[in-house]
């Protein structure tokens, strides 16, 4: 009783002061024991409160650790000493090696191709199919005999020896066959259930001995298998009626192995009589029996719509206006109307173009944009060849008799044709000035090179493992970096694959575009180009450049062409795009091209396709051409052709005049185009052709079709540097008007810098087509945007066609030097070229002093050898270093200007230098009248 009331006294004191350190106190002295607890302590209360106040933290630390302490107990020692834990440890360490061993073979497996994986599983069914075979055809001893005896000769009894025969058949079906896996599955089901109905009725046939009559009497029947299939029939129905069901059963795997339907049976078994000669069939058995009735074709009703060629999805990339390279529903049109030109196909091989067709269209070439099959390819050969002859014998035929007037061509075909000179003179009309048109012999017949002449690529891939690869490794990205998106698909073109990457929601398309350098470290390759988004779909686009590229032919692209029935002269084959289609562009549309980028990036490649395409699908009546080439190298291989209406041009300073000559051609078109009431070169052409143009009587003129003009500029960087104001001036005019009067300008260059491609050219000419280039600026000079600096080379390139938003990457085509010369000798052998002589008219030096120059010839040479070495082309620089008047400086100055050494007056500016230093000594033998170039 004392104790309590000193307690509760104690915390009644505390607590009037301050109530936590009392409670406090009274804890610590509950807990701790008390020495008298029957002395008063009331005395002693205040010196308490004051420690308590002092020692109240310490106090709660301590009571924090002993409540630790107790809430923790310490583990109890091992019995073993350890002995457990390091075994225990020891074997999930083993377990995580031998599991992380499997995943990489695991993974290792899942890189192969899929064609090795199919070669291994039926070596692998091989292999099986000898160690059965010795096991059960010979007394195999050892444990693999024993292992053998066990499960084949147990499960299969007495017809253990054909288990050896299955085998070896699977696998080499898997060796003949394998681009046919969908067959396995039923031919699975269909020996499954024929093992089972022969092996159940073999065990009935032997006395049905069961388990109890020992292993040894069960093997000498249908073995457990037969056991399993027949027990449970003959103890439900008896013997009488099981026999019949397991009959049923091997009948029923036979009809789905061999790929019978049940009402297809009578129809098999006359094929088989016929192939043992003891029936005769009829002409249209026989024809289904070669096409659909021999097992091997697999002639299910569902199997066969699955084997027939689906159409296309529409391709994204041509749902664009101007992406579309040409109109097919237009082609075909008039493409009947066209099969009657005596330059084209015969009239009378329809039947041989619709087979070709036909057969293009059975492979899906046409629907698919995919290069044909093997087996179409080689059938197209023959209808190509027979197409030929039929052709080389109608022009035999022709030129034994009158030439045929030819039919009108089709309403968008423009450009060359044979005048009609039977109809009789229309009605005279005005007549405009003079213009010379671009003509041809009217009694040539011209055939076109055959196709056969390019080679055929084989079949695209649409999947590799390293695809796979990538998808593994952007996802593993996208996981790392905690971004929701996910790879939903790719499409893989011959030399970048596209990977598309939906976004989840509320994530934006920065975080992909943010992780550019740590893709490109993660799928290995420093050419990543990231599009954002995919026109036409809500995903980012990812392309990653492809380990095995693929090479891109000509010969592909124009089949595609042709096969569609488009045959505009001017459909040029550029290559493929990342989807898998063929990219074709009509430079009549188009109107003009700016092609660019850096040495070895396939733009020279892509000329050569240009010219190649136009000589494969036009005649000289319809493209002539202008071929410019500065380097004198790239375009020898095409002189002579008859396209050609000037030899190939080499001087920079011959080109200037070649394009001043363009100009005035253009001039003169738009001239008869105003007097006759027509806006387009093509409207004009066809009212030639249809006798709608009435001359004024008594003209001696003759009225032919105006050919195209193809203008293709090699190296326009050479052409800026000799005569820049001239040159660009020229481009300038004809990119702006030349359009309506059928002339096309395709310019390259492999410097795309600002003072090659100015402001005026880049405005006027709208299509565009980049290679790979060495820096942005560049990429930003030719396609107003970045991208081409990313390029990979080789082809890889960018087409911003006229109209379109963003650039299609695309695989340039491809031509052989030897598919080129095969080319143009076939043109050669059909036609000589006929030249223009006023394209390039050079100026002919004088042999004798200018009489304007006077006695001024030494003071003149003074002047232009100091305005050429300077640069600087001032008339006040001539008064200080000749000490002349003002008068006779600018006389002086005047007479370079009139011999093109300085350009003309601006006001106080300096004059522009026409000529380099290096070109000094020729500028001084022609003002001295000396022979110069």
């Amino acid at each position: 009783m004392a104790s309590r009331t000193s307690g509760k006294g104690s915390q009644g004191t505390a607590g009037t002061a301050k109530p936590r350190a009392g409670r406090t106190t009274g804890a610590a002295k509950k807990a701790a024991p008390a020495k008298s607890p029957a002395k008063p302590p009331a005395k002693k209360a205040p010196a308490k409160k004051a420690s308590a106040k002092k020692a109240a933290p310490a106090k709660r630390a301590s009571a924090r650790k002993t409540a630790a302490k107790k809430a923790a107990p310490r583990p109890a020692p091992s019995p073993t000493g350890g002995v457990y834990r390091l075994a225990r440890g020891a074997w999930l360490g083993l377990a995580h090696a031998i599991g992380a061993m499997f995943r990489s073979i695991g993974r290792g497996a899942k890189g192969l191709d899929p064609a090795h994986r199919k070669d291994g599983l039926a070596l692998l069914l091989l292999a099986l199919a000898l160690i059965v075979a010795a096991g059960t055809w010979s007394n195999l001893r050892g444990p693999v005999g024993d292992l053998v005896e066990m499960l084949v000769t147990g499960s299969f009894g007495r017809l253990d020896l054909l288990v050896p025969l299955l085998l070896g058949a699977i696998g080499i079906r898997l060796i003949l066959y394998p681009e046919k896996p969908e067959a396995n599955g039923r031919i699975s089901i269909g020996l499954s259930a024929l093992v089972i109905g022969v092996l159940g009725q073999v065990h009935i046939a032997c006395g049905s001995p069961g388990r109890g009559d020992g292993s040894a009497a069960m093997q000498d029947a249908g073995g457990l298998i037969g056991w399993a299939a027949s027990q449970p029939l003959v103890f439900m129905m008896g013997e009488v009626l099981a026999v019949p069901m397991l009959v049923l059963l091997t009948v029923f795997g036979l009809l789905v192995v061999t790929a019978t339907p049940v009402n297809a049976i009578p129809q098999r078994l006359r094929a088989l009589g016929a192939r043992l000669g003891l029936v005769e069939l009829p002409y249209d058995a026989a024809e289904a029996e070669e096409y659909g009735g021999h097992p091997d074709h697999e002639a299910y009703d569902e199997e066969w719509r699955d084997a027939r060629p689906r159409p296309a999805r529409p391709v994204r990339r041509r749902s664009a206006g101007p992406v579309e390279p040409y109109d097919v529903d237009r082609a075909e049109a008039e493409t009947p109307e066209r099969r009657g030109r005596s330059t084209r196909r015969s009239s009378g091989l329809d039947p041989v173009d619709v087979a070709a067709a036909a057969a293009a269209a059975l492979d899906g070439a046409v629907l698919n944009g995919m290069p044909p099959s093997p087996i179409v390819a080689d059938l197209t050969k023959d209808v190509t060849a027979e197409r030929n002859a039929a052709l080389a014998a109608s022009v035999a035929d022709a030129a034994e008799k009158p030439a045929p007037v030819p039919p009108a061509r089709g309403e968008d075909r423009s450009g060359g044709g044979v005048p009609d000179l039977t109809k009789p003179a229309p009605e005279p009309a005005d007549l405009p000035p003079r213009a010379e048109q671009l003509q041809l012999a009217g009694d040539i017949t011209y055939s076109l090179p055959s196709l056969d002449l390019l080679e055929r690529g084989g079949p695209g891939k649409t999947r590799s493992a390293a695809n796979d690869a990538v998808v593994d490794a952007l996802s593993n990205v996208f996981v790392e970096f905690k971004v929701d998106a996910a790879v939903t698909g790719f499409t893989r073109g011959p030399t970048v694959t596209r990977y598309e990457v939906e976004l989840g929601p509320a994530v934006k398309v920065e975080k992909i575009t943010a992780l550019t350098k740590n893709i490109a470290y993660a799928v290995a390759s420093p050419d990543v180009r990231i599009i954002s988004p995919i026109p036409g779909k809500s995903a980012v686009g990812i392309e990653i450049p492809n380990s095995d590229r693929e090479m891109v032919n000509l010969g592909d692209v124009l089949r595609l062409a042709d096969a569609a029935g488009d045959e505009h002269p001017m459909l040029v084959a550029l290559g493929k795009d990342v989807e898998g289609g063929y990219v074709m562009a009509n430079l009549a549309k188009m109107p003009h091209v700016l092609v660019a980028g850096a040495t070895g990036s396939g733009k020279s490649s892509c000329i050569n396709c240009l010219i190649t395409s136009v000589m494969i699908r036009a005649t000289p009546e319809d493209v002539r051409m202008v071929l410019v080439d500065p380097k004198r190298v790239e375009l020898t291989a095409y002189e002579g052709i008859p396209h050609l209406i000037t030899p190939i041009i080499t001087n920079p300073k011959r080109a200037a005049e070649a394009l001043q000559w363009v100009v005035r051609e253009m001039d003169l078109r738009y001239d008869d185009l105003a007097a006759f009431g027509y806006r387009h070169i093509d409207d004009f052409n066809q009212a030639i052709r249809d006798g709608k143009i009435k001359l004024p009587e008594g003209s001696e003129r003759e009225l032919n079709p105006y050919p195209y003009l193809l203008v293709i500029v090699d190296e326009l960087a050479d052409l800026m540097m000799v005569a820049p104001r001239d040159v660009e001036d020229s481009i300038v005019r004809i990119t702006q008007l030349a359009r309506a009067a059928g002339i096309h300008l395709v310019l390259a260059t492999q410097r795309p810098s600002v003072d090659v491609v100015t402001g005026l050219i880049k405005a006027n000419v709208p299509s565009r087509l980049a290679f790979a280039t060495s820096s942005l600026a560049d990429s930003r000079v030719i396609l107003d945007q970045p991208g081409a600096e990313k390029l990979i080379g080789k082809g890889d390139g960018l087409f911003l066609p006229m109209g379109a938003n963003k650039p299609v990457r695309m695989q340039g085509a491809f031509v052989t030097e030897a598919e080129v010369a095969a080319v143009v000798q076939h043109c050669k052998d059909q036609m000589t070229p006929v030249f223009r002589d006023d394209v390039t008219v050079g100026t002919k030096q004088k042999k004798e002093i200018d009489e304007d120059i006077g006695d001024d010839l030494d003071l003149l040479c003074q002047a232009a050898e100091l305005v050429v070495s300077t640069q600087f082309g001032s008339t006040s620089m001539l008064q200080r270093k000749l000490r002349v008047g003002f008068a006779k400086a600018g006389r002086l100055m005047d007479l370079m200007e009139s011999r093109n050494i300085v350009g003309p007056s601006e006001g106080s500016k300096a004059r522009d230098v026409l000529v380099k230093p290096d070109e000094l000594d020729g500028v001084l033998a022609v003002i001295r009248g000396e022979s110069g170039e």
